[in-house]
C-alpha cells in the first residue's frame, strides 16, 4: 500500500520470500513501465523469459549487449508498450539511457540486490550509486529497494544512497522456523556427508569453495549410488540450465555446487542444504542457506568445518586484498594489454581472458582476480565473469523487402522460413536463437547453419551477433596514469577491516556455543532473546533435561560470577542458588564444549 501511494520503500525480504513477485504486481498495475535494476545477468534473463511466457512484454539490457542492441532495445520500451526493463547498473550511466528514459514512461524505479549501494555492504558495487541519476531524471516516480540480507548500517546506507524522500522499511523477520541450524566439526567430511544424506531424505544442496570440488563430490556420490550432479559458472549456459532443470524436476536427488548456483531457485521441496565448505559471510550463507524448505516443511541447514577450513578463511583476508602497488601494476597491465593510451577507453567494453592476461604478464590468477574487484569497488572498472550470451538475430529490413530478396535468392529462402517459423520477434528486437536446434530442425550440419547466418548478415538482411562466453570489462573511467590512479588508502583499509570482521562473524557462528537461530538473527539487527530449540546447540542443551529458561537462566548466573572469580563446583552450586544437579548438567555441557576449564586447584573458570 505504502509503494502504491508513492512512497519510497525499502523491502528486507529473506531468499524465498519472493521479491520479485512485489515489483512486478505493483508495475503491472499501473500504466507504463516498470525499471528493474538487478547485477545478476542471469536471473534478469530468466525473468523476462517467465514474463514473456505470460503474454508480458519484457526486456533486459546488460553489459554484454552492443550498442545497436541496446539502442533497439531502449527505442522499444520509450515506444513499444513494454511493461519492465532490466537494467544492469553499469549501463545508467551512458547517454544513450539518459536519452531515451526521458522519453518513457516509468511508474516504478524496482532495485534488487539493494546492498550493493552501500559501502558497508559485502557486495558494494559503484555502479548502483549511478542509481541516483535515474531519480534526478524522474524525481517523482518510486523506489522500491530490495534484499534478501542486509545489517542494521547498510539498511540505512541503503536509503541514504538512494535519495529515499522519507526513511521506509518493511521488513519480514529473518526467522526460518521450519530450518534447523546445524553445525559439525568434522575430519571426515566425505564420510559425514554421507550420512546426512543417508538421514535427510529428499533433495538437496551441497555448496563447495571451487569448480574442481563440485564435480568430485558429485562423482564420489553417485559411486554411493546417490543421484547426483555438479553446477558452476565454468560450463555453458545450456548446460547450467539443463542441470538446473533436471534437477528441478527430481531428475537427480543432490546438486553440487559452488555460490554460482541459487538465483532464480523456486524449487520448494529442498530438505538440506548442506555447506562443505565455509563461505565469506554470513550474509552468503544466510542466504544459501535459505534456499532449503521453502515449501514450509522441516529441513536442515549444515556448515561442517574443521581447524584447517579455519586457517584457510583467515588466509582469504589476505588473499582478497593484495598490495596496494600490485593492484595498481595489474591496472597499468589492463591498459597496456587492451592498447589503450592514457586519456582514453572511458565506457570502452572487452572480452576478459583472465589465463591469458596472467599469463602475459606473469601474474597469479588469483591474485589478478581480486585485484580487479578492489579496482571495481573503487569505480575505475566493471568487471563480471557470468557474461554467456546467446547468438542472436535482427532483421534489419522489412517484410516486403524480405520478400524480394526470397524470391531473388531461392537457395536462402528455405533457410529464412525455418527462422521465421522458429523465432518471434526477429523484426523489431535482437532475438536469442539456438544454432544446433536449426540445425536439428534443417536435418543439417550446425556449420551449415553460420553459413547461412553469414550470407543473410553479408547481404544485409540481418545482424547477428554469434554466441560468446568470455567474461568482460568495462572501463568505467578514462585510463589513467600511475600517478593519477588514487586507490585510497584509509578506503582499502577499512574495506580490508569490513572483510575481516565478517570472517570473524562466520567463524564465532561455527565455533560458538549460543543458538545458531539468536546469533544469524542478531547478526542481522533482529532482536531474538528466545532459544529455537532446533539448533544443535539447542537440541545439545535439550539433553541435558532442562527446559530453555532454566538452562540460560543457571548459564547467565555461572558466566556473571565466573567473570569475577574462580570457584569450586560446590561453591558455585551455593552462589547461583539454583538445584544441584540442574547446575550440575551446565556445568558439565559448559565444560565438554570448552566454555568453562578446571585450574590446578580443581577450580571452575571462563576459557576467555
Amino acid at each position: 500500500m505504502s509503494l502504491a501511494n508513492g512512497h519510497d520503500v525499502l523491502g528486507l525480504m529473506p531468499t524465498g520470500g519472493g521479491k520479485s513477485i512485489t515489483f512486478q504486481v505493483t508495475a503491472m498495475a499501473k500504466q507504463g513501465l516498470c525499471l528493474v535494476i538487478t547485477p545478476l545477468i542471469a536471473l534478469m534473463k530468466d525473468q523476462v523469459e517467465n514474463l514473456r511466457k505470460k503474454g508480458i512484454k519484457a526486456m533486459y539490457v546488460h553489459a554484454g549487449m552492443s550498442r545497436d542492441e541496446m539502442d533497439i532495445a531502449f527505442n522499444n520500451c520509450a515506444f513499444g508498450e513494454y511493461k519492465f526493463l532490466y537494467l544492469s547498473p553499469e549501463r545508467i550511466n551512458t547517454e544513450l539511457f539518459i536519452t531515451r528514459l526521458k522519453k518513457m514512461t516509468v511508474n516504478l524505479i524496482a532495485v534488487d540486490e539493494a546492498h550493493c549501494i552501500s559501502q558497508w555492504g559485502y557486495d558494494f558495487r559503484p555502479s548502483y550509486l549511478r542509481i541516483a541519476l535515474i531519480r534526478k531524471e524522474i524525481p517523482d516516480i518510486p523506489v522500491l529497494a530490495l534484499t534478501g540480507s542486509a545489517t542494521p548500517e547498510v539498511i540505512e546506507d541503503i536509503q541514504e544512497k538512494l535519495l529515499f524522500r522519507k526513511k521506509n522499511v518493511f521488513s519480514r523477520s529473518f526467522e526460518r522456523k521450519n530450518i534447523s541450524f546445524i553445525v559439525r566439526k568434522v575430519e571426515n567430511k566425505e564420510q559425514y556427508l554421507l550420512k546426512i544424506i543417508d538421514k535427510a531424505k529428499g533433495s538437496g544442496i551441497i555448496y563447495v569453495r571451487s569448480r574442481k570440488k563440485s564435480r568430485a563430490i558429485s562423482e564420489m556420490l553417485n559411486k554411493k549410488g546417490i543421484s547426483a550432479d555438479y553446477y558452476h559458472a565454468g560450463l555453458s549456459s545450456r548446460l547450467r540450465n539443463y542441470k538446473q532443470n533436471l534437477w528441478k524436476s527430481n531428475g537427480y536427488r543432490i546438486i553440487v555446487a559452488t555460490n554460482a548456483f541459487g538465483m532464480g531457485i523456486d524449487k520448494p521441496d529442498v530438505r538440506f542444504v548442506l555447506h562443505s565448505d565455509m563461505p565469506d559471510s554470513l550474509e552468503e550463507y544466510f542466504q544459501e542457506a535459505g534456499r532449503a524448505g521453502r515449501d514450509g516443511k522441516i529441513a536442515f541447514a549444515v556448515l561442517l568445518y574443521n581447524d584447517n577450513d579455519i586457517s584457510v578463511l583467515k588466509k582469504r583476508i589476505k588473499t582478497n586484498f593484495p598490495e596496494i602497488a600490485k593492484v595498481k601494476s595489474i591496472y597499468q597491465a589492463l591498459g597496456n594489454y587492451y592498447k589503450l593510451a592514457v586519456g582514453s577507453g572511458k565506457n570502452n567494453i572487452y572480452d576478459f581472458k583472465i589465463a591469458d592476461f596472467a599469463g602475459n604478464y606473469k601474474y597469479d590468477i588469483l591474485t589478478v582476480y581480486n585485484s580487479m574487484k578492489i579496482l571495481q569497488r573503487q569505480g575505475y572498472i566493471e568487471f563480471t565473469d557470468e557474461i554467456q550470451i546467446s547468438s542472436k538475430v535482427y532483421f534489419c529490413v522489412n517484410r516486403e523487402d524480405l520478400y524480394k530478396f526470397q524470391v531473388k535468392n531461392e537457395d536462402l529462402d528455405g533457410f529464412i522460413k525455418l527462422l521465421l517459423r522458429s523465432y518471434t520477434g526477429l523484426f523489431t528486437e535482437y532475438t536469442a536463437i539456438d544454432e544446433d536446434i536449426l540445425a536439428k530442425r534443417a536435418n543439417t550440419q550446425v556449420d551449415t547453419i553460420y553459413q547461412y547466418l553469414d550470407l543473410l548478415r553479408k547481404a544485409n538482411i540481418i545482424k547477428y551477433i554469434p554466441q560468446r562466453r568470455s567474461p568482460i570489462i568495462i572501463f568505467t573511467e578514462e585510463r589513467l596514469d600511475e600517478k593519477s590512479l588514487i586507490i585510497s588508502k584509509e578506503s582499502y583499509l577499512d574495506r580490508k577491516k569490513r572483510y575481516e570482521s565478517r570472517v570473524m562473524a562466520v567463524i564465532r557462528y561455527a565455533t560458538g556455543d549460543r543458538c545458531r537461530n539468536q546469533e544469524l538473527l542478531n547478526y542481522f539487527g533482529e532482536k531474538h532473546e528466545a532459544l529455537c530449540g532446533r539448533c544443535d546447540i539447542c537440541k545439545e542443551k535439550n539433553e541435558q533435561g532442562l527446559n530453555k529458561y532454566d538452562f540460560e537462566n543457571i548459564k547467565e548466573k555461572i558466566e556473571k560470577n565466573l567473570k569475577q572469580n574462580k570457584y569450586s563446583l560446590e561453591k558455585l552450586i551455593e552462589i547461583t542458588g539454583s538445584k544441584e544437579d540442574k547446575v550440575i548438567k551446565v556445568v558439565q555441557w559448559m565444560a565438554d564444549n570448552r566454555i568453562l576449564l578446571y585450574d590446578d586447584q580443581n577450580r571452575l573458570t571462563l576459557n576467555l
